[in-house]
């Protein structure tokens, strides 16, 4: 077309690469990266988020041991007692087998209230104690002559008393024994503390 001016392309490109666009296109580069406080204020955030997150689980992980360990002091409390009344509930007057040492009892407070001697009349008239040994729930019969804790090590008792109602042959109660036990894990949970009444489950007669 006639009047038209043909474009100097080489003038723009040689304007595209002047110093001064090119300062401020690496400047503009710059500015899209992080400084080095904003990386340092990044991984401080980070960090404590990481941290708050393994504490959290930690905290879950030891809430799931002391758990675990009053399910099993639980469990074996609760075994030891219900075994425990099953027999003491059976007991036979004494009548000359040699169990008790007096005439007439029904039960015998031994180891100074910290365990009753019995004869189960259930087993063939055994002879058998339950008694506190080393911190241990434990179980004697005489028929076998076996010694046996009722409890594991990872459980201490720290206490262990029995009391006896209605025991004299002279009175007209029917024999009632009240066990105390207290108990403790060794991972360091507190002291738990159960109390049962058994009745013997014959007549207490006079002879």
């Amino acid at each position: 077309m006639t009047g038209s001016k043909p474009r100097n392309t080489t003038s723009s490109a040689l304007r595209a690469i002047t110093p001064k666009a090119l300062e401020d296109d690496i400047r503009g580069k710059m500015k899209k990266g992080f400084t080095l406080i904003e990386l340092m204020t990044t991984i401080a955030i980070f960090s404590v988020i990481i941290g708050a997150i393994i504490g959290i689980f930690i905290a879950g992980v030891r809430q799931q041991k002391i758990a675990l360990e009053i399910q099993t002091l639980l469990d074996q409390t609760t075994f030891s007692l219900e075994f425990m009344s099953r027999n003491l509930r059976m007991a036979n007057k004494e009548l000359g087998q040699g169990c008790l040492s007096q005439r007439g009892l029904n039960y015998e407070i031994t180891k100074g209230g910290s365990g009753v001697k019995f004869i189960n009349f259930l087993e063939d008239s055994d002879c058998q104690e339950f008694f506190l040994e080393s911190g241990q729930l434990t179980y004697f019969r005489q028929s076998s002559g076996q010694t046996l804790a009722m409890t594991s090590d990872k459980l201490e008792i720290s206490s262990l008393n029995f009391n006896l109602i209605g025991g004299s042959q002279q009175d007209d109660i029917q024999p009632r024994l009240t066990l105390f036990l207290e108990i403790s894990s060794s991972g360091g949970i507190p002291k738990s503390q159960f109390q049962t009444t058994i009745s013997q489950r014959k007549l207490d007669v006079r002879f």
